[in-house]
């Protein structure tokens, strides 16, 4: 997993974000508020036991589409408990036609994957300012591996955010991955990428 610090300034408060594939912390640049907010990504191995979280007194753990099975598998491999778990734009079942993604069309993006199909990937998603660079041969082996990984075991969420107008992981999939913990669901009227300049991280904690 690659770390990156969006926000430091030595509160005892921490929020820990799961980014997506492939975006980095674009879709997260414009928002604020207070506590420090560490960008991790990259999940090609969850390798990294992220020491620096231990000197917080509270963290919330806020987790962005394919980084949502991702911190599923890595709340289980650490026995990390955050005081607070969100998902947006997510499931633990990435791989999965009726819960996530067809397999086959992950497997597609994979391998078919360029700078041209990846912009095109991000006008889908509702990505607002330039195209992130892109390593293509480590976005491709990142997909391959939430092929290989597969779904993350069930953990319950505090608040899972659903987008409505979703053309990344259909909002009919999310809302069937998610209809066991409906209590926490809530829908939202924006694309796959819900996130926009002056909203506050506390909002999405909510």
């Amino acid at each position: 997993m690659k770390q990156q610090w969006l926000s430091r300034s030595g509160t005892d408060e921490l929020i820990l974000v799961f980014g997506g594939w492939a975006l980095g912390a674009a879709p997260f640049t414009g928002l604020t508020g207070r506590g420090d907010v560490l960008f991790v990504d990259d999940f090609r191995h969850f390798d990294d036991p992220l020491p620096d979280i231990a000197q917080y007194d509270r963290v919330n753990l806020i987790a962005f589409s394919f980084g949502v099975a991702s911190a599923g598998h890595w709340l289980a491999q650490t026995g990390f408990r955050p005081d607070r778990l969100i998902a947006v734009s997510g499931t633990l079942c990435p791989a999965d036609p009726e819960r996530g993604i067809a397999l086959d069309m992950i497997r597609a993006t994979a391998d078919n994957l360029t700078e041209a199909s990846f912009a095109k990937f991000c006008r889908r998603a509702g990505m607002n300012g330039p195209v992130p660079e892109i390593d293509l041969e480590a976005a491709q082996a990142e997909l391959h591996a939430v092929i290989d990984r597969g779904g993350a075991p069930e953990v319950a969420f505090d608040r899972i955010w659903i987008p409505q107008r979703d053309r990344i992981i259909p909002t009919p999939a999310q809302e069937a991955a998610w209809a066991h913990q409906q209590a926490a669901v809530r829908g939202i009227a924006t694309p796959h990428v819900p996130f926009r300049d002056g909203q506050n991280w506390q909002e999405w904690a909510a």
